[in-house]
Order: C-alpha cells, then structure tokens, then sequence
C-alpha cells in the first residue's frame, strides 16, 4: 500500500522523486538526521556545514543527498525554499529505487 503524500517527506513525480527537506546550515555534523515534523508533514531533515549564502548550504544539502542515494549531484536540484530551511528537492531517476534507497538511508 503506497503512502499518502501527507504520511511521507517524499513523493513520487514525473522522472523522480520529489523530497520535502528541512534544512540545517551551520551544523557540526553534517548528514542525514532522521525525520522531523513540520506543519504540513514530515519532512527529511538534512545538516550541513555550510553556510546559507549564494546558495552554499542549496549546494551543499544536494551533494550530500546525492551521496547518500549514490547518485550524481547533477541528478538534484532544489525546486522551492532556495531561501528557507524548508525546501524541495527533485531527484531524478526510477522513483521506486529511489524512495527504497531513501527508506534504507533513514531507518
């Protein structure tokens, strides 16, 4: 039984997968933290040490989820919230690899 888009921070789209992240700049230990809570659901909350200036931390939080899903960091960008810690990111690729890469990576 597939999940509501409500129910998971991520969702299946056209030629991807579309992830609902929470960021974390500035942090001291960069990586995956788990998920978090948000208003509008759960959300995949990533650090980075990176600042959020001219796009560093945008940059940053794509290479690392690129990493963890081995993928290339151009197959990521983010699609909203350029400047909010609440942001979208599209991967591309077989959207049922990825969420199953995604579900390993955070559990």
């Amino acid at each position: 039984m597939a999940l509501a888009p409500r129910d998971t921070a991520w969702r299946a789209v056209e030629g991807g997968l579309e992830l609902r992240v929470k960021a974390q700049p500035r942090a001291r230990r960069p990586g995956l933290q788990g998920l978090v809570a948000a208003a509008d659901g759960p959300r995949i909350k990533v650090a980075v040490n990176e600042a959020p200036e001219d796009g560093r931390a945008n940059r940053a939080i794509c290479a690392l989820l690129a990493e963890e899903l081995d993928l290339p960091p151009s197959r990521l960008s983010v699609t909203a919230g350029a400047a909010s810690r609440e942001k979208t990111v599209l991967v591309g690729g077989d959207a049922a690899a990825l969420a199953a890469r995604l579900m390993a990576r955070l559990s």
